[in-house]
């Protein structure tokens, strides 16, 4: 059973989650507001949380960014009206797991769930360690390089997680516009190569690999 937050000022899509999420053996709490939603998000642990953008106090990014900025660990869920391509990336971008438009499809929207709720497990003391020297710890959300912590964003987080779970396979575009940042679809973005740019600043440019018209590798 997982905890579950919805944020949204719509009673209807509130009321609507509930019903299709505790039937599935979720604990299910809602907010009416931005204001309300920060401050339970904060002061409880929640596997998911579900966010509108359109709240009627303060802008849904600005509660993604002001959650994250807090607790870098926390799963987020985007439920919005906006469907653009450009809310999709700047939310991704944030730190958001997922973004799903609204109106949405009932079966796509808890599979989404279940999908999300499976990236991350939390398992008391999970760490993931490779040959190439990352130590990933997955409760802590940190990665060790070198003796070192280095700070990651919570995409890079997420990407540095996909590659060393992957370790020794090759990670295709594709597959993490779909995993890393919940794509169904390519935006037309080059998202994926600036966050490995990123990565490859912090951690070495040998560490991953490019395989060419394809994807990316960690160097084992």
């Amino acid at each position: 059973m997982a905890k579950i937050l919805c944020i949204d000022d719509e009673l209807g899509l509130r009321r609507l989650l509930r019903r299709v999420l505790e039937p599935e053996g979720h604990h299910v709490s809602t907010a009416p507001d931005a204001v309300t939603g920060l401050h339970l998000a904060c002061a409880e642990d929640w596997d998911l949380v579900i966010l509108d953008l359109q709240l009627p106090d303060l802008p849904g990014t600005a509660v993604l960014s002001a959650l994250l900025e807090r607790k870098p660990e926390q799963r987020i869920l985007v439920l919005s009206a906006f469907g653009d391509t450009d809310s999709r990336v700047t939310c991704l971008e944030r730190g958001a797991v997922d973004y799903v438009s609204k109106p949405f499809a009932i079966r796509e929207f808890t599979a989404r769930v279940r999908s999300r709720l499976a990236d991350q497990p939390r398992a008391a003391g999970s760490v993931v360690v490779t040959t190439a020297g990352l130590e990933l710890d997955l409760v802590r959300r940190r990665l060790s390089w070198s003796g070192r912590t280095v700070d990651l964003s919570p995409r890079e987080f997420l990407l540095v997680q996909h590659l060393i779970l992957r370790s020794g396979s090759v990670c295709t575009r594709e597959e993490l516009l779909r995993e890393v940042w919940g794509y169904a679809f390519d935006p037309g973005s080059n998202v994926v190569d600036v966050t490995v740019g990123r990565l490859r600043h912090k951690l070495g440019e040998a560490l991953i690999d490019t395989i060419r018209n394809v994807g990316y590798a960690l160097a084992v």
